[in-house]
């Protein structure tokens, strides 16, 4: 890399930092609380991941995802999964037209919901495999297919999906190698007594929020690509790589209450995902160097969904993520 290439970069990432807080300030015109959240939620869209969020109703995660679009500049669409939703009520369906000039009559593709930059999969888990696997493409392909004809995605395009973790009558949970295409799990806690204090406040007064947009499609893509440049000490990659391989019973480096209470660990895109976010966490931070503490503060949400426990642990509360913070405990 060139001296002038080392310092278009060192400038992009003192950008980075300063968009990244003034994005989060943003945000937090409309939302109150859920700081880790958002600033996981941008970790990944500057990843180039997608991100699953667990929470009971009415913690304001879908305002918190529109706002997130709005301070983005980015196009928004939110799609309610229900049990008789069908992957072309998704991608979108061909539909016959005439045409104006021969005066024939021909299939003309009418775009779906999932064309916009970000999209918001509401209870996911809500509708059948075949629908679920027809957003799941677009996450991993960028482009749909429809009646035998691909379509791209618009760039930058990020996945949020929820899921209820009261309701489970009626639901078809995303197999684990569904789940894996999600960059990261997101627990959405309740608000604290005196944030929901403020959000009661705010919220049964007249308001006028105006959110500003902060970047454009193509600075988001800059920005994405520059995680990607941001250098990893090997130490930091052995701790990352080591962390995941040590998730899986049966290895040589795993632990005793591993091989005792874990039924599967996590795969090789586990580590992929931890490098990924210490990279743009560091960036977020002001640093151009990724530290094992980057690794460890994103090792539960990029951990906790990859992971399956047995029925050992679950009998004596043994949960994945205490599991997590155990092996965080040994490192």
């Amino acid at each position: 890399m060139s001296d002038g290439q080392v310092n278009d970069s060192v400038e992009l990432a003192d950008e980075f930092h300063q968009v990244f807080h003034e994005i989060k300030a943003e945000i937090h015109k409309a939302v109150i609380g859920q700081e880790k959240i958002i600033e996981l939620l941008l970790i990944s869209l500057f990843s180039k991941g997608h991100c699953v969020l667990v929470g009971v109703p009415g913690l304001a995660k879908t305002l918190l995802i529109r706002t997130l679009a709005q301070s983005l500049n980015l196009t928004f669409n939110r799609i309610q999964f229900t049990p008789d939703l069908m992957p072309g009520d998704i991608t979108g369906t061909e539909v016959i037209e005439e045409n104006k000039d021969s005066g024939r009559k021909e299939f003309t593709f009418i775009k779906g919901p999932v064309f916009a930059n970000i999209v918001l999969a509401d209870e996911i888990n809500r509708t059948p495999p075949k629908t679920q696997a027809a957003l799941l493409e677009g996450m991993q392909e960028y482009h749909v297919t429809t009646g035998g004809k691909t379509y791209d995605l618009d760039q930058p395009f990020f996945v949020l999906a929820t899921q209820n973790p009261i309701e489970q009558e009626g639901t078809y949970p995303l197999p684990e190698a569904q789940l894996d295409r999600f960059m990261f799990n997101i627990w959405v806690d309740y608000p604290s007594l005196d944030e929901e204090k403020e959000i009661v406040s705010k919220t049964t007064a007249y308001q006028n929020i105006q959110i500003q947009p902060l970047l454009t499609k193509k600075k988001i893509q800059q920005l994405q690509a520059l995680v990607r440049e941001v250098p990893v000490p090997e130490n930091v990659l052995d701790f990352a790589v080591e962390l995941v391989a040590k998730t899986r019973p049966g290895t040589e480096i795993a632990p005793e209450f591993i091989n005792k209470y874990m039924s599967w660990g996590a795969g090789p895109r586990a580590s992929q995902y931890l490098i990924l976010g210490g990279k743009a966490r560091a960036l977020s931070q002001g640093r151009y160097h990724v530290t094992e503490d980057d690794i460890r503060e994103l090792a539960i949400p990029v951990l906790r969904h990859r992971i399956v426990n047995n029925y050992a642990a679950e009998a004596e509360g043994f949960t994945t993520v205490k599991l997590i913070e155990m092996l965080l405990d040994q490192a």
